[in-house]
């Protein structure tokens, strides 16, 4: 039997590509839910998922998560800044566990991507080609539900800001994301290389459009310049370096770095992505 195990097993893309791996016909047993804080997994346990901790800041928890397994699913780290070194330790840690294959959450285009967030993948990307594992990059656009977060202040303040001017973007569902990493862990070959972007392409001005129709509230556009958006965003209370991440993300996406023609989430999935309007509705709801 092949051993399937998923990082970050307790976050959203990670929680999502255990659901997706049972859906897909992998037993429970056979995967392992590797998480930093085992209080936490309970729903996971219960469903009969292994469950061990293993957290990116501490090698010595990590030979013991992935003992026996042979086929992992790599969610990046969430810690900007830090990333490159705490997937070093991942990736030290499954060449030592001899596992079979390492699928690794990245970015869409990120060879080639002016957002902020690429750095840290180009270098992760890098580590795994160097280190003689079998690899398999999945390069996941934006999600959906980042856009989500900010529906409900835009419905009711009657604007949405960003700095994306004209440009469009090809958002996804995250449950999307997890549901096409489940299917490259299961079927796909080592050296697959997959850009996961949805199919719906959209200006902000859309997305404010979106946000006007399931609300039934008027909702327009404006556009800022990167630093008035970082600005607004930390007046509005979020963290200096996420508005810097999320304002340096939107320049990046006026630039056509968030948008890709490509069919690698369907063609994965087998199957049509969740709509915009339908994340955006269940998010409100």
């Amino acid at each position: 039997m092949t051993t399937y195990a998923v990082t970050g097993a307790t976050g959203g893309l990670g929680g999502a590509a255990v659901a997706a791996l049972i859906r897909r016909g992998v037993a429970a047993s056979d995967i392992v839910a590797i998480v930093r804080d085992t209080t936490k997994a309970g729903t996971l346990a219960e469903s009969g998922v292994v469950v061990r901790t293993g957290d990116y800041e501490k090698p010595e928890t990590l030979a013991g998560a992935l003992a026996g397994v042979d086929k992992l699913l790599f969610v990046s780290g969430s810690e900007v800044g830090r990333r490159t070194a705490q997937h070093t330790n991942v990736i030290e840690a499954a060449k030592n566990a001899g596992v079979g294959l390492v699928a690794y959450t990245s970015l869409l285009g990120a060879p080639t991507s002016p957002l902020m967030l690429a750095a840290e993948h180009r270098e992760t990307e890098k580590l795994l080609a160097d280190s003689g594992l079998d690899v398999i990059l999945l390069r996941n656009g934006w999600y959906s539900e980042n856009y989500a977060a900010s529906a409900q202040a835009a419905i009711d303040g009657g604007v949405f800001y960003g700095s994306a001017g004209a440009a469009t973007v090809a958002p996804a569902a995250r449950a999307d994301y997890a549901d096409a990493a489940a299917a490259a862990l299961i079927g796909s070959a080592a050296g697959s290389v997959y850009e996961l972007a949805g199919a719906e392409h959209l200006t902000y001005a859309d997305i404010a459009a979106t946000f006007a129709a399931v609300s039934g509230t008027d909702v327009v556009y404006q556009d800022l310049p990167v630093a008035d958006y970082s600005a607004a965003l930390i007046q509005a209370g979020l963290p200096e370096g996420a508005a810097h991440v999320f304002s340096d993300s939107d320049g990046g996406a006026a630039q056509g770095a968030l948008d890709s023609e490509s069919t690698d989430l369907a063609d994965l999935r087998g199957a049509a992505g969740t709509t915009f309007a339908e994340v955006i509705g269940a998010a409100l709801r």
